[in-house]
């Protein structure tokens, strides 16, 4: 893997847009990287892996901080890299979330997420791969074969780490080791063991708890039969104790079983004693109830004759029912229109006296009594025909009285419309000659308008013109006050901003003299030195009091130079805008005289009003003459068309009143005295209603005298048939429905009743019953209960016994299944108790417990291996920059106290032989070994992580703890690097390291944020 290009933009400290040309650095094999403390050389490599992996190394990954804070609002941060990896060029540019300026965002910003944008350069043209931030990010992962975290440590390789990790503890080295090669699998495969040797115990106490059970439930169910156990094996025998407790069931079963059969023979025979008792009981109660009911029935016969005969005369004179009822309903017909034909003789006479229709009628009514008003009317029916005629004839000409009045009605309209034609015409003539004179009068005053409305544009413009030099002159002088008040403004600041830098800079200058005192400090006695990173400080500097509070007072000096600096840069900005707005107000005409600019806006307003009024009054005179013209052709148009229908109207009048008073005429005479065809209709229907009710009463009376007459003559035929004298006799013999039902229930029931007693006396019961009696037998209660009471108590006895013996047989079936149970649990928990115990041990080996005399885990063990690898790449480089005197070995001696072991490492001291603790080496000596370990870890993970060739190297800062030798050995082990074409940088700000290097990569701290250069055989910015 190797970096050609890196393009910083917003990020870090870096304001503006920094490049850096990788490729040109690599022209030389290994550079520098320098620059001032909190320049930004951390910050390069952090844009670099942010670049890779979207995040930056430790506690600096703050995605709200990446973005540089002296970079404009309004510019977006972003990181481009352009690698190569396999053989193929790739460039990547991320740009974190930040907070864009906006008017409508909340708090006037908003949010921009994180972007990521991966391309490939193939045959020469840049091809997109992936816009997302996850997709991208596993590309190249799969492309580096590392992740953040290894890359880190490969091919940025951070000397105070790995400082502290040669000094750490076993348990500190294995959290770097299992991040750096990835063994969490291992730590999983521990896990692992430790879950299946857990589930494996639980397993053997599941088995082993229902074997407890089954134990248990044998005991339980054995307990239930009362059995005496003095003698049974012990419970800790289990399987001897279960055959022991079968046998003892199937022992007492079998006397349960025995018991069972006497005792339910015995109930048999109380049952079948009791059985007969009452059998006996039975018979005899029959027999008495048959003699009690056979004398009822005796003593009933004279009353069932009785019943018999009177049923049978309503059966007589049933017969004769249909035709006395038909006697009945005739007679009652009869009278019921006799009434009827009285009130429609009444309604006709009282009518025929009011109405003249029936008045004028040959009716000819009976003489006689007011009692004999049914009498029938002569010639009713004949005049009912004559009325009914006339009705139809005038029924036939109503249409015609419809049209009459119609006609009338017409006539009236035809009148008023005349009336109203004439009206409209005098009006017409007199709205014509009004719209003409009108239209002559605004004719005349129209081109005096015209001329004054056409001037309007031309007074709007100058009105419009005076106004805004009116505007212009106001504004002007308020621009020339406010520029007056900023200018004393701008004279006040621009004395404190000069007050204020002269302070700082003494308190600055006072400062920077006494720096090698305010550094010397702050050095504590076996820590490195911030400049050179010696853990010795010989001779530190010596300086006058008052360092780290005059430090503070140049600090707020600094601090209140800024502010004043800022509040006199912004108030000559509304300097500057002031003076140019006054500048351009003049250039506008505002230095004119108010006064003068008032009074031509005014005069310029009126004139333009009298111009727009003009213009309105004439487009009303064109309006108004356009709408005269238009009703002079209506009203001419209304005065013709008035004056044809006029013409219209008096004809149709004429022709109207003449077929009114002929249809008028031939109408009369069917009136009557009536007013109306209509009112004549409704007096004939009246009249023919009346005597069509009389004439159908008269016959309806006559039909129904003679169906009586008829019925009454049928039944004096059939009454000596039926054998009665009269009507009123068969009449006397009948019964009602009701009563005839009853009588004839009561003598079914005693006839039904006879039969049943006879059947009685020859059946079997009451014929035994007749011989026990004939044997002297009698009903005795208190036999028959003891008996009964016997034969139960010795059914329950039976019952018991039978539980008794079912029970003992369930026990032995439960018993012989548990037994089983427990052969086949016992069986099959032997397997698992033996692969509990296999897992036990292995879980504890991979844990480091049991008999790991190490106390060395799995995960440890195979980190020991990579560590070993580790300290044999470190032991090349440590040799050759220690001129052969150390180097690194891995040890797995067991630690102290039980602790965990097996990531050890101690120094051999090829010059006496003896082994020591990595925490005796001085400065200079762990700045090499350390060294060492950096990169022979870096040469194992890259091995680890499937042979990438890392092309292109960071080594961190640590070089100024080494004497001029020992530099001379680390500088030439780090040119080995460079074998193969692989590029070295080296981060330091000795000074030594900048003479020694030719090609560096500068980074320039300053006011508004740092930027960078390369300076090499042509010093050239970036």
């Amino acid at each position: 893997m190797r970096i050609h290009r890196l393009l910083i933009s917003g990020f870090g400290p870096f304001a503006g847009t920094e490049e850096i040309d990788f490729d040109r650095l690599s022209a030389h094999g290994l550079f520098l990287l320098n620059g001032p403390t909190g320049a930004g050389k951390t910050s390069v490599l952090d844009a670099i892996c942010f670049a890779l992996y979207g995040s930056v190394p430790g506690a600096r990954q703050d995605g709200k901080r990446l973005r540089s804070d002296h970079a404009e609002p309004a510019q977006e941060p972003a990181v481009t890299c352009e690698f190569s990896a396999q053989g193929r060029r790739f460039e990547v540019t991320r740009s974190p979330a930040w907070d864009k300026p906006s008017a409508r965002g909340k708090n006037g910003f908003t949010t921009q997420q994180a972007k990521t944008l991966l391309r490939e350069r193939v045959g020469g043209t840049w091809t997109e791969k992936s816009a997302r931030n996850d997709e991208a990010g596993a590309e190249i992962l799969a492309l580096l074969g590392m992740d953040r975290e290894q890359f880190t440590r490969v091919v940025m390789l951070p000397q105070g780490d790995f400082a502290a990790f040669l000094r750490s503890k076993a348990t500190d080295r294995l959290e770097l080791l299992q991040k750096l090669f990835g063994t969490q699998r291992f730590e999983s495969v521990e896990q692992e063991l430790s879950r299946q040797a857990q589930l494996a115990k639980e397993e053997v106490s599941h088995l082993a708890g229902r074997l407890e059970l089954l134990a248990a439930r044998a005991e339980a169910e054995a307990a239930r039969l009362g059995l005496d156990v003095s003698s049974a094996p012990s419970p800790e025998n289990t399987a001897v104790r279960l055959d022991w407790l079968e046998a003892a069931v199937a022992g007492r079963l079998e006397e349960l079983t025995g018991g069972a059969g006497q005792a339910e023979a015995a109930s048999t025979e109380c049952r079948k004693a009791a059985d007969a008792e009452a059998s006996r009981a039975d018979r005899r109660r029959k027999l008495d109830s048959a003699a009690t009911r056979k004398v009822a029935v005796e003593q009933g016969a004279q009353l069932l004759d009785d019943h018999i005969l009177r049923l049978a005369r309503h059966r007589k004179a049933e017969v004769l029912q249909g035709q006395l009822r038909n006697v009945d309903a005739s007679a009652a017909k009869a009278r019921s229109a006799a009434t009827a034909m009285e009130s429609a003789m009444t309604l006709l006479s009282l009518a025929a006296g009011e109405d003249p229709e029936l008045a004028e009628l040959e009716l000819h009514f009976a003489p006689g009594p007011a009692a004999d008003a049914a009498t029938p009317v002569a010639g009713a029916a004949a005049e009912l025909a004559r009325l009914r005629s006339l009705l139809a004839v005038v029924e036939a000409r109503l249409p015609d009285e419809d049209r009459l009045q119609a006609l009338r009605k017409r006539h009236c309209t035809l009148v008023k419309k005349q009336e109203e034609l004439a009206a409209a015409l005098a009006e017409a003539n007199k709205l014509a000659d009004a719209l003409t004179d009108e239209r002559c009068l605004l004719h005349d005053g129209l081109p005096v308008l015209e001329q004054h409305a056409a001037t309007a544009p031309l007074r709007q413009k100058e009105a419009a013109a005076a106004e805004e030099l009116l505007d212009v002159v106001r504004r002007y002088g308020s621009a020339v006050a406010a520029r007056d008040l900023v200018k004393v403004r701008h004279d006040e600041r621009h004395d404190r901003q000069l007050e204020a830098k002269r302070r700082w800079l003494d308190l600055r200058e006072r400062r920077l003299a006494n720096a090698a005192a305010e550094l010397a400090a702050k050095l504590v006695q076996g820590e490195q030195c911030p400049v050179c990173g010696s853990p010795d400080h010989p001779a530190p500097a010596a300086g006058s009091s008052g360092g780290p509070e005059l430090a503070q007072e140049e600090e707020e000096a600094r601090l209140v130079h800024e502010a004043a600096e800022a509040a006199y840069a912004q108030v000559a900005h509304e300097l500057g805008e002031a003076r140019q707005l006054v500048a351009v107000l003049a250039g506008q005409g505002g230095d004119t005289a108010e006064d003068e600019a008032l009074n031509a806006a005014d005069g310029a307003r009126r004139a333009a009003a009298d111009a727009r009024a003009a213009v309105k009054e004439l487009e009303a005179v064109r309006l108004r003459l356009g709408k005269l013209d238009t009703a002079a052709t209506a009203a001419q148009e209304s005065r013709t068309g008035t004056e044809g229908e006029l013409a219209r109207t008096a004809a149709t009048l004429a022709d109207v009143s003449e077929q009114s008073s002929a249809l008028d005429q031939a109408l009369a005479g069917l009136r009557g005295t009536h007013r109306t065809l209509a009112q004549r209709l409704r007096a004939l229907e009246g009249a023919v209603t009346v005597l069509n009710k009389a004439v159908e009463a008269q016959s309806h009376l006559e039909r129904m005298e003679a169906q009586a007459a008829e019925a009454l003559e049928q039944l004096d035929l059939a009454l000596p048939a039926a054998g009665f004298t009269s009507a009123r006799e068969a009449r006397e013999q009948l019964l009602d429905a009701a009563e005839a039902a009853a009588l004839e229930a009561r003598v079914r029931a005693a006839q039904d009743e006879e039969a049943r007693v006879a059947e009685l006396f020859v059946s079997d019961d009451v014929l035994q019953a007749l011989e026990e009696k004939s044997a002297g037998y009698e009903l005795d209660g208190k036999r028959l209960e003891d008996l009964r009471e016997a034969a139960a108590q010795a059914l329950q006895a039976a019952r018991d016994a039978d539980l008794a013996a079912g029970m003992g047989a369930r026990c032995l079936a439960a018993l012989r299944s548990i037994r089983a149970e427990y052969e086949d649990v016992a069986g099959s928990a032997r397997q698992p108790a033996e692969r509990a115990q296999m897992l036990a041990g292995l879980a504890d080996a991979a844990a480091g417990r049991g008999e790991n005399t190490y106390r060395m885990s799995l995960n440890s063990y195979v980190l020991a291996a990579r560590l070993e690898h580790v300290a044999a790449a470190a032991s090349e480089r440590l040799m050759a920059m220690s001129d052969g005197r150390y180097l690194l070995q891995h040890t797995d001696a067991k630690a102290a106290r039980g602790a965990k072991s097996g990531l050890g490492l101690e120094v051999v001291d090829q010059w006496t032989g003896f082994r020591r603790d990595t925490s005796t080496l001085s400065g200079g000596e762990s700045f090499m070994a350390s060294l060492s370990l950096a990169l022979g870890l870096a040469d194992v993970v890259q091995q680890e992580a499937g042979g990438v060739e890392i092309e292109t190297l960071f080594v961190d800062e640590g070089f100024g703890s080494l004497d001029e030798q020992s530099l001379e050995q680390v500088m030439d082990a780090l040119e080995g690097l460079r074998d193969g074409g692989r590029v070295v940088g080296l981060v330091s700000h000795v000074a030594e390291m900048k003479q020694r290097i030719g090609a560096q990569l500068q980074v320039l701290k300053g006011r508004n944020g740092s930027t960078l250069r390369i300076s090499d055989a042509a010093d050239a910015p970036v």
